[in-house]
């Protein structure tokens, strides 16, 4: 009885400990990728009430970090932060790259920071680069959908990490996001603050049910994708990598709805 009590106790402690997606990588030291996204948002694709002025469809900048299991940017199902709120809402970056400097100081939770520019129209690219680390092979993002009340797409924790390697290629099919902070349900709704909050969730071509959502499609069974990230391994050219790379924003990095 006393072992079997000892062997219960051990299992609930061990059961009870964080398992984080990037407790098994054993990856070369660091490894360096190009970011490429892809916005699909066009007229044919996305036809109802498709922003044409004031302002025409467009993508925010790209706002990214690479992270241990510890941090969470976002999540789906679970409330946007103050940063989150104001990127999905505004376009603005400043709460959430401090949110994201203060998990890198206090938990040693993020090894870099990461953007690339805005997109002027539904349909384009923009990339960067970014670095991850073994410790912190987990990658997260945003970018804002303009026009919209909180809307957005982005990452949540994907692991470029597999084991001992790192993953030579990697791509995503992105769809749109509701922040929970906005209860707008078209792209130009006025801002009505959504009292309380609700916590962040998938649009799709059937949710919110209602006729005047913008992406309410219900003959659909599901929305095509609005975006698609690529993320490919950048081959050494010389020995050993840089230190962290971080990649941060202009300083005017606020998204303006206005004509474009």
């Amino acid at each position: 009885k006393v072992i079997w009590t000892v062997f219960l106790t051990i299992l609930g402690y061990a059961s009870s400990l964080p398992v984080g997606d990037d407790s098994l990588c054993t990856a070369e030291q660091l490894a360096k990728y190009k970011i490429i996204f892809t916005g699909k948002w066009s007229q044919i694709a996305f036809p109802k009430q498709y922003p044409l002025y004031r302002p025409p469809a467009q993508w925010s900048s790209l706002l990214g970090v690479t992270h241990s299991s510890d941090y969470s940017m976002w999540k789906k199902n679970e409330y946007a932060s103050n940063g989150v709120r104001d990127f999905a809402e505004k376009g603005e970056a400043w709460v959430l790259m401090k949110e994201i400097e203060e998990a890198g100081e206090k938990i040693q939770s993020v090894h870099g920071i990461f953007s690339a520019p805005a997109i002027p129209s539904g349909t384009g690219q923009t990339s960067t680069e970014l670095e991850a680390h073994p410790r912190h092979p987990l990658v997260s993002f945003v970018v804002r959908i303009v026009p919209s009340p909180d809307w957005f797409v982005g990452i949540d924790s994907l692991n470029l990490c597999e084991g001992d390697h790192w993953m030579d290629e990697v791509s995503v099919d992105l769809f749109p996001y509701d922040a929970g902070t906005d209860s707008g349900f078209t792209f130009s709704s006025p801002n009505f603050a959504t009292i309380p909050q609700d916590t962040v969730t998938e649009i799709t071509c059937s949710s919110p049910s209602h006729p005047a959502n913008s992406f309410y499609y219900p003959k659909l069974k599901i929305l095509p994708p609005i975006a698609q990230v690529t993320m490919v391994k950048i081959k050494k050219s010389q020995p050993g990598l840089s230190a962290p790379f971080i990649n941060l924003p202009a300083k005017s990095n606020e998204i303006i709805d206005s004509v474009s």
